[in-house]
């Protein structure tokens, strides 16, 4: 049973994940707690908007391999997201608690973990439909689903897949665009 376990939870980390949002559509706004470097903070989408473009990636869940990888990518990435204009800001259904620790720890500080409620996850339908347990804790997973979303609050782009291998490499060359454009 734990073969058969393994190989299905491979399968789906290797299948594509969708997202309901595609280029063109509005970014739902929203307001939530978040953390960077380890300090708690509010976050709202408008108001990181009017700073530029913000890449918004959801994650499975705090604390686990590929999302530990993938925030570890973004932070240090983060140099060439400021050179493009862009914020990011990863999300995923974890309390801020752990991702108060989460933010200081696997993101280095460089940029802010928030934690999406259902309302958030149902916007952006991201919902992987299942509850993974963690380090931390069990959390309804959310799918790994990137989206750079312009000043002008619509999706540019979206990658949806649960591999975190491209995630960064493709949103920011999506935010380089978005920059060479003068969007």
């Amino acid at each position: 049973m734990r073969i058969l376990a393994s190989i299905a939870a491979a399968a789906l980390l290797a299948a594509p994940a969708t997202a309901a949002l595609a280029p063109g559509a509005k970014a739902p706004d929203f307001a939530t707690r978040g953390a960077k470097a380890g300090t708690v903070l509010n976050v709202k989408l408008s108001t990181l908007l009017k700073n530029g473009p913000v890449v918004l990636y959801f994650f499975p869940a705090a604390y686990t391999g590929g999302c530990n990888a993938e925030a570890q990518a973004f932070a240090a990435a983060i140099p060439q997201f400021d050179a493009a204009g862009a914020t990011v800001l990863g999300m995923s259904a974890n309390t801020v608690e752990v991702l108060k620790d989460f933010s200081a720890e696997k993101c280095a500080g460089k940029f802010t973990v928030a934690s999406a409620g259902p309302k958030v996850v149902a916007g952006y339908d991201v919902a992987l439909g299942q509850e993974i347990d963690t380090p931390r804790g069990k959390v309804k997973a959310t799918n790994r689903t990137s989206y750079v979303i312009a000043r002008n609050g619509r999706i540019a782009s979206v990658h949806a897949n649960l591999s975190p291998v491209d995630h960064v490499k493709q949103t920011l060359a999506e935010v380089q665009a978005l920059k060479a454009r003068g969007a």
